[in-house]
């Protein structure tokens, strides 16, 4: 689970980070000082959810949690602060949690359970991004591949949603419109020998399943905005602007799905 923290005051700062890691010690935390920082931090890097101050000399913590979510959609915003006043104004901004200085382990523990439920393990899973273009991190970095149609097949398995994939399917899918021929099935034979490796280099061979003659992905090992936007996640939901894997044109058929809502 990855969070970053944002204080002015440095013994806060401090306070802060250290009940987060007691609260999830496998967390990844960047703590900044300096909102303007931060706001160049989450540019290369995405997160789970933001701690901010809300009272930080020049810059307002709420200005800067518009401005992080203009950024990364999805991101969950938790208030900390000394100044139970700017509660409502807070949730105006769909802030998802507000807590009160000086911050417990438990209050955070609560917060993220409102979030996660009792699993809160999230570092275990694998973020994929669907809206705005397909993307899957590692460490916070979108995975390479050599070969466009080797992400490609990824993120049509993304798109089953765990249902399986024959090899005659996803050749009928990926060269939509042209008949399968030889040449299409070896190619198809290296583009996945491909997506299979760069998944193993990156340490997430787990999220494939395989089964006879077929593929699925495993949606349990996912954290995925479009699975939670299905899931009736307000947070991804929210951050739906109608592009679903807008470089793809079979992932038109799902698209239904989401204007639905």
């Amino acid at each position: 689970m990855r969070f970053l923290i944002v204080d002015d005051e440095p013994l806060a700062l401090r306070d802060l980070e250290e009940a987060l890691i007691a609260a999830v010690p496998a967390c990844k935390i960047a703590a900044f000082s300096s909102p303007p920082e931060a706001l160049e931090h989450i540019k290369e890097a995405s997160f789970h959810a933001a701690f901010l101050d809300i009272e930080m000399g020049s810059t307002n913590g709420l200005v800067l949690a518009k401005q992080l979510k203009d950024l990364q959609p999805d991101l969950y915003i938790i208030f900390v602060t000394s100044y139970a006043q700017y509660a409502v104004e807070a949730f105006k901004i769909h802030a998802t949690g507000y807590l009160m200085k000086p911050v417990l382990t438990g209050d955070i523990l609560r917060e993220l359970s409102f979030l996660y439920g009792d699993d809160i393990s999230l570092e275990k899973k694998v973020k994929v991004q669907t809206f705005g273009g397909f993307e899957i991190f590692a460490d916070n970095k979108p995975l390479q591949f050599r070969r466009s149609k080797a992400k490609e097949l990824l993120a049509l398995l993304i798109d089953r949603r765990g249902a399986s994939l024959t090899m005659a399917e996803a050749c009928a899918v990926l060269w939509e419109g042209e008949p399968t021929g030889f040449s299409q099935k070896s190619y198809l034979r290296t583009i996945l020998t491909e997506m299979k490796a760069t998944l193993h280099q990156a340490g997430m061979a787990d999220i494939l399943i395989k089964r006879h003659n077929s593929l699925a992905i495993d949606p349990e090992k996912l954290y995925c905005d479009s699975y939670r936007f299905l899931d009736g996640d307000s947070q991804a939901v929210n951050s739906y602007r109608h592009n679903y894997l807008p470089a793809y044109s079979w992932a038109e058929f799902s698209v239904s799905l989401f204007e639905k809502h």
